[in-house]
């Protein structure tokens, strides 16, 4: 038995990971200050002996004895990140700082959950690891590009300097139970549009194009990063299927049965025209392959946010 802090742990990602963990006989600490977290995403684990939450925010020091830290904490969505951008940027680095000094301190396994926005609105395509981003520095979008930036290398400089063992992945978009239905992710946006009769939002001409993880595959691949041994990242976690947004929208009607309509918004400043991983790294180094298709995750969160909604 391990025992295994996950910062963000009552968050959409964060709550999936406890329950992998807990299932797979760890003892597991769950700490989030809940501001895009729900007490909701753990209810059910709070009776367990081998579960324990903490309401703390990392961008101050947190003292625990633990083997194994996994480091989620962050607002991910637009809507999010951009309400409180200095609070944003100070989750990354400053909490980036207190998680790394803990790993250092109790010489933990410490894992970075970054995100292929490093890669900025990428003049190459599809992304690998190598690719250094084109990433607007001053936009509305920097709070959390360049926060995850730096905190990756916050990561390699405590591992250089210091031999923290690290690991970081890069997470692409992944979807499913547990996403906030008010978030301003595209898929969540989309279902609950659909859901509920209302038009369908389309940023841009709808050509721009993502590629849509589901959360389970999301989960182990990140848990078979941390088990790993003799590479530390960065590596890629996402699926490489590919779909413009008018793809997706019509998609999502059909599975629905909605009648709603598309209405076009203009796009938002710095918004990526293509995002797509390269994943030949994951599957060499970690065996991991992403196997949940876009239809069948869409099936298990369109009937998710039916019963929420």
């Amino acid at each position: 038995m391990k025992r295994v802090l996950v910062t963000g742990g009552a968050g959409f990602l964060g709550s999936h990971l406890c329950d992998r963990l807990i299932k797979e006989g760890n003892d597991v600490i769950c700490v989030d200050n809940l501001f895009t977290g729900s007490k909701d995403n753990i209810r059910h684990l709070l009776s367990n002996p081998y579960f324990e939450f903490i309401r703390h925010d990392i961008t101050e020091p947190l003292y625990v004895e633990v083997d194994q830290i996994y480091n989620l904490a962050c607002p991910a969505s637009p809507v999010h990140y951009q309400y409180n951008p200095i609070k944003t940027a100070k989750t990354s680095i400053h909490g980036a700082l207190n998680m790394l000094g803990l790993a250092k301190r109790v010489r933990a396994r410490i894992l970075q959950a970054s995100t292929s926005e490093v890669y900025g609105d990428p003049e190459i395509h599809p992304q690998p690891e190598t690719y250094r981003g084109c990433v607007n520095p001053i936009g509305l979008r920097s709070c959390y590009d360049e926060g995850k930036r730096m905190a990756e290398t916050l990561f390699f400089d405590y591992y250089r300097q210091h031999k923290v063992d690290i690991r970081v992945i890069r997470i692409f978009n992944t979807y499913g139970p547990r996403m906030n239905q008010n978030d301003g992710r595209v898929v969540s946006n989309f279902i609950v549009q659909a859901l509920r009769g209302n038009d369908i939002t389309i940023y841009g001409d709808g050509k721009q194009t993502r590629s849509f993880c589901y959360v389970d595959d999301l989960i182990d691949g990140m848990i078979r990063m941390m088990n790993c041994e003799d590479f530390i990242g960065p590596v890629n976690i996402g699926n490489p299927g590919e779909f413009t947004m008018l793809e997706l929208a019509q998609k999502i009607i059909d599975m629905t049965g909605s009648k709603s309509e598309l209405v076009y918004e203009p796009l938002p400043s710095d918004d990526p025209a293509q995002r797509r991983p390269v994943i030949d790294l994951a599957k060499e180094k970690l065996d991991w392959n992403p196997t949940v298709a876009l239809d069948e995750g869409l099936k298990k969160t369109i009937e998710y946010f039916r019963e929420v909604i």
